[in-house]
């Protein structure tokens, strides 16, 4: 009973009687690496030719099956075997092939786990095909298999959501065969196969299954393919894996598989594959910052929320989510009263889709006490505060913490845009404050800015970055100075395309123009959303500061006079008929922009899609490259992952650091040098931007320097 394949190997065999058990060993999720591959094709050629092998199971050791490519190996040239060659060897044996699933069973890992011949479940398993997220497309049988055992719609679903199955989901699919309540996949695995040998479970191969009714099925994925387009703004794996799935209906087993790779090669080929890795790889990057590498975080196990408005009763909520008893503070009991059903609102709004339990809502709100009583929060380990945005108002609320708080608790603000500086030097214990800069709504929102003021504690500083995690969120450092990272860069890009509506683009021609290059909606959208007051205010506290030398576009002023702050007064760039949320151009705002254009003595000229998004991209590259020269942000890709997570910015793009990588850096530069002859002041080049082109470099190399 030894292994033909040496113990050193990530793949061991061993017989348990007449069953070759093949485990693949690959720490931390084993993970599809070359030495993977080999060992499992090695282990199914041993299995063909040993007459005492009865049958094989498959099994992950560790606590995973396996959970697909290995990233390590992203980039790099293929190494043989590829793995639909030892999908093929598994499919193909002439030997029943058992896999067990427990753990993570995702991406070319179920592709595996598809190839054999029966397939077992443990409580624990999670299975799905989540290469979409990466712009690719399962290449090794997933999109050929996954329809005949489950369906075109079920399987189609998956492929494009990229989301998860838990093992009873899966069952139910017809992704696996059996469900079995244990712990242990080994003894569950063999269980299995003995059961399967004594019934004389033939060898059942997915490729032969056939997809019933299949011209229905067609048809249901013409019409998922125009949806699909809408949704997918320019990304296009996802209509690929239609194709793909269309292949599986219409064309021989064999024949959907030269179909699936050629398509899966055009993917991995693509530049959105390369943006999309690029923000995966990112998202790992941007918590590696120096305080958090240095310092050990300060334990957190309750936390305080200061202001039950949206923003306050937002992040409650995600703290509840993370399990973590939460004190809201607020001025009297009326207002306590509206933070909590603020809060309390989320979870019934779950309840009523069927997404929790009442019994589950009501021992997470067992978790929410409010209170006027700043006392009540003097044993909290992190407070948050969340007041209106105005630096006396935040800094008397400081003072209130500074006076009751224990030793050592991290005091942090939510400010958009104020000197966070200014507010930790309000207080005698300037160490232990920090920015948290959540972004609307704070339950739903995955980014996190962790805004460091110069005398911040490193501990402090890896207990921001630590709470990030436990709220599963995205957290970026950035560095203080009005906007940070985020709310600095819109507010240049948001006047470029200001300049661009003043100088005779329609707001509805620019939003379609940044919808096109694939955001979810354009800057006039937003604005309406959010509410033109709030940009409104912004622009009058700056006013004092602004260069009277500089360009200043008034025509959001106009319509703020108005009072049509957007959403939620019906109208504000558009017209919200009846709280509509998708709006409608409105006529009387167009002849506002032309009386302003008059005023100013503009005459209007026309610019294209691609006109409008070259100086909509240049001006946030311009502003990028200065926030990374200054120090607000670390690298690059901190800015790009900002964008990504916070902003919109389509994720197949990378961040517009990455795209300016991709678009060519000299080519950004030579833009904004061509706008400067229009408007020096607002176009002036970024000197790391002049100095990266002289030097023939790019964005990222300034992301893997030190």
């Amino acid at each position: 009973m030894g292994a033909a394949i040496p113990a050193s190997s990530v793949v061991t065999t061993a017989l348990h009687g007449d069953v070759l058990v093949v485990t693949i060993d690959n720490p931390p999720v084993n993970a599809l690496g070359a030495a993977v591959r080999q060992g499992l094709l090695a282990a199914m050629q041993q299995a063909q030719a040993d007459a005492a092998v009865a049958a094989v199971l498959l099994v992950g050791a560790g606590k995973a099956f396996n959970a697909g490519a290995d990233i390590r190996e992203f980039g790099k040239p293929p190494v043989a075997p590829l793995l639909p060659e030892v999908c093929r060897a598994i499919e193909g044996s002439s030997k029943p092939v058992v896999a067990v699933l427990h753990g993570a069973a995702l991406g070319g890992g179920l592709e595996v786990a598809l190839s054999a011949h029966y397939r077992l479940a443990l409580p624990a398993a999670t299975l799905g095909l989540p290469e979409v997220n990466l712009g690719l497309l399962p290449g090794s049988g997933g999109t050929q298999r996954a329809p005949r055992l489950m369906g075109v719609q079920a399987a189609t679903a998956m492929m494009l959501s990229g989301q998860h199955l838990k093992a009873q989901a899966a069952l139910q699919a017809g992704l696996v065969d059996k469900l079995v309540e244990s712990t242990v996949p080994l003894a569950a695995g063999l269980g299995y196969v003995r059961e399967l040998m004594a019934a004389q479970a033939p060898v059942r191969r997915t490729r032969d299954l056939t997809i019933s009714d299949p011209q229905a099925a067609l048809a249901w994925l013409e019409e998922q393919k125009a949806e699909t387009a809408k949704k997918a703004r320019g990304l296009f794996s996802p209509l690929k894996i239609i194709e793909c799935v269309r292949a599986a209906v219409q064309l021989p087993f064999d024949d959907g598989l030269t179909r699936e790779r050629a398509l899966f090669m055009e993917c991995l080929d693509s530049p959105q594959r390369a943006g999309l890795i690029h923000a995966f790889f990112a998202e790992r990057e941007v918590v590696k910052v120096p305080e958090a590498q240095a310092a050990q975080p300060r334990p957190v196990a309750s936390i305080a929320v200061i202001g039950g408005g949206t923003m306050g009763a937002g992040i409650a909520v995600a703290a509840l989510d993370a399990g973590l008893p939460v004190t809201m503070i607020e001025r009297d009991a009326e207002s306590i009263a509206r933070g909590r059903a603020n809060v309390e609102k989320v979870y019934t709004a779950l309840v009523a889709k069927g997404r929790m339990t009442e019994a589950a809502q009501s021992a997470v709100m067992a978790l929410y006490t409010g209170s006027t009583d700043y006392a009540d929060i003097a044993q909290v380990d992190l407070v948050i505060e969340a007041v209106f945005e105005d630096i006396e108002v935040k800094k008397a609320v400081f003072r209130e913490l500074d006076r009751v708080c224990k030793p050592g608790a991290v005091l942090a603000t939510n400010t958009s845009y104020l000197d966070i500086d200014a507010i930790a030097a309000s207080i005698s214990r300037t160490q232990d404050v920090i920015g948290l800069h959540f972004f609307s709504p704070a339950n739903i929102m995955k980014l996190l800015e962790i805004v460091v003021p110069a005398k911040a504690a490193p501990e402090v500083v890896a207990t921001a970055f630590e709470l990030a995690r436990k709220l599963k969120k995205v957290p970026v450092r950035a560095g203080v100075c009005d906007g940070f990272i985020g709310n600095r860069i819109l507010a240049v890009y948001k006047q470029a395309a200001d300049y661009l509506l003043e100088d005779g683009a329609s707001p509805y021609e620019i939003d379609a123009a940044v919808r096109g290059f694939g955001f979810a909606m354009g800057p006039f959208q937003v604005t309406d959303l959010a509410g033109g007051d709030i940009g409104w205010a912004t622009r009058k506290r700056r006013a004092a500061t602004r260069d009277p030398k500089a360009r200043y576009v008034e025509i959001a002023d106009r319509i703020c006079e108005r009072g049509w702050f957007g959403q939620k007064t019906g109208r504000g760039f558009y017209l919200y008929p009846d709280g509509a949320r998708v709006g409608q151009p409105d006529p009387e705002v167009l002849a506002i922009v032309d009386a302003e254009r008059a005023k100013k003595g503009v005459t209007p000229r026309s610019f294209s899609a691609d006109e409008i998004m070259r100086r909509y991209m240049a001006a946030m590259v311009n502003e990028g490259a200065k926030v990374v020269a200054e120090g607000i942000a670390l690298r690059p890709l901190d800015v790009d992952v900002t964008f990504v997570a916070g902003y919109g910015f389509p994720r197949h793009r990378g961040g517009p650091m990455k795209w300016a990588d991709m678009t060519g850096l000299p080519k950004v530069l030579a833009d904004i040098r061509e706008f400067a002859k229009e408007d020096p002041l607002f176009w002036q080049p970024a000197p790391l931007l002049e100095k990266l082109v002289a030097e023939g470099r790019n964005f990222d190399s300034l992301n893997t320097a030190g």
